[in-house]
């Protein structure tokens, strides 16, 4: 079995190539979305994902590993909108990279610490539980937009996202989606 390390690195790998790929195909277009906007693309791809896995099947082509990519890139570009504020300003390919792995980085630190303390329990949890939980985690994304990102006592936006990109990362590592071996 591999590392968690290396699995991760993997996932991430794959994602950042297709991020990258995309963006030279449409340019950062992505930057003209406002958070909410990034917030409701990320719950759409979680209701699919949820909504196959509780049919059983899918009418659609595109795969639920497609879904979870799309969350981690989502998720990717919201950090990306939050560190830069401002959302229209094109960003060169050299630049985004820097910017794609600066916030990967931080959120792979983030998942080491919380893995030590919670000793993989995730590696005993089931695809659908971490669904679900990435919808919880995305409704209290959308509460803390709709009150203007005030919190009382709760972390930001910012954590939820890194939270989701790990637990999509997970479900990915689950579920073998990308296991070339």
């Amino acid at each position: 079995m591999k590392s968690t390390e290396a699995e991760y690195q993997e996932i991430i790998q794959y994602c950042q190539d297709l991020f990258t790929k995309k963006n030279k195909d449409y340019g950062t277009s992505w930057r003209i979305l406002r958070l909410p906007s990034i917030t409701d693309q990320i719950f759409i791809k979680a209701q699919r994902i949820r909504t196959i896995q509780d049919k059983g099947f899918q009418k659609v082509e595109d795969d639920v590993a497609g879904e979870f990519i799309g969350i981690i890139n989502y998720c990717v570009m919201a950090l990306i909108q939050i560190r830069l504020r401002d959302t229209q300003k094109e960003i060169e390919p050299n630049d985004l990279t820097g910017l794609y792995n600066d916030e990967v980085i931080a959120v792979q630190e983030l998942l080491f610490n919380k893995n030590h303390d919670y000793g993989e329990a995730w590696r005993e949890m089931r695809v659908s539980s971490m669904t679900d939980i990435i919808l919880m985690k995305l409704l209290r994304i959308k509460q803390i937009e709709d009150n203007q990102g005030f919190t009382l006592v709760s972390e930001g936006v910012k954590a939820g996202y890194q939270d989701i990109i790990n637990y999509a990362v997970f479900c990915l590592i689950k579920s073998n989606a990308l296991q070339t071996n």
